[in-house]
């Protein structure tokens, strides 16, 4: 569990970034910061890492200080992954990899063994393993950082908008990706996104933000969604405009899921039974 209590972020030029954000982080499951951007949601996820110190207040990891450890230590027991892989372009994929389990003593080859398990956990063909970053694509890339993420084995993944640099089919299956990754090794997961779509379908809480890092609403996407607290979160998660607004229609080859302004949203699953 990640805690945090009373913590403000001011920079050196007065930017407050952060003011008097608290918040509990349940362990083994999905919170996504969502809201625009400057909101401070990238701030809140890197001082869970000490990436950034806060000015005032406290964040502890199961009861435990975050400040009263070292930082390097911390940050080595906590995978990262970020929007652009962060991948260091003169190591191969599987060195990529292995870069945080050898930092911490695991030797070369049994590093390299942890690196080719995870390639195939988050669904790279082993053959890439000499690669370098330069020769895949931006979805390999993603997935080798989530990898690199999972190397150490960490209670805790921070992923900072890892999927808003590739084109929206690749986002999607990066999505469904992470989904099915989380449902097998059930990491506490802190996710951050602009996205309130993306927010609604990764996230088991989720924290929409004002600037600040003031929390407009904080709930499953279910309470959100049915229950908006203000204004603003209507006006964010589009129930204004109707786009939450959904509707059956019937078509000749079945029942659709439409929008206020009639587009079709998707289709109803059928189950298959007949008679």
């Amino acid at each position: 569990m990640i805690e945090f209590r009373g913590v403000t972020k001011q920079f050196p030029d007065g930017t407050r970034a952060v003011r008097d954000f608290s918040l509990v982080i349940p362990a083994r499951r999905t919170t996504v910061f969502v809201g625009s951007s400057g909101c401070g949601k990238t701030t809140l996820l890197r001082m869970i890492n000490r990436m950034v110190e806060p000015t005032a207040g406290v964040i502890e990891i199961d009861g435990d200080d975050i400040a009263a450890r070292s930082a390097v230590a911390l940050r080595r027991s906590i995978g990262y992954v970020m929007q652009n892989s962060g991948l260091l372009p003169h190591l191969t994929v599987e060195d990529n990899i292995a870069t945080v389990p050898v930092l911490q003593g695991m030797k070369k080859k049994d590093a390299r063994g942890r690196a080719r398990e995870l390639m195939h956990t988050v669904g790279l063909d082993a053959q890439m393993a000499r690669r370098y970053p330069s020769q895949l694509s931006g979805g390999q890339q993603q997935r080798v950082g989530v990898a690199r993420g999972l190397a150490a084995d960490p209670n805790i993944l921070l992923m900072d908008e890892p999927f808003g640099a590739v084109d929206p089919i690749v986002r999607a299956e990066l999505q469904q990706e992470l989904i099915r990754l989380q449902s097998e090794i059930g990491k506490t997961i802190v996710f951050v996104t602009h996205d309130i779509d993306e927010a609604f379908l990764l996230g088991d809480q989720v924290v929409l933000l004002q600037i600040g890092a003031q929390i407009a609403q904080v709930g499953s996407p279910s309470e959100i969604i049915e229950d908006p607290a203000s204004e603003f979160v209507s006006t964010f998660i589009g129930a204004e405009r109707g786009r939450r607004a959904l509707h059956l229609k019937q078509t000749a080859r079945g029942t659709v899921v439409v929008d206020a302004q009639g587009r079709t949203q998707g289709a109803l699953a059928q189950d298959g039974a007949s008679g």
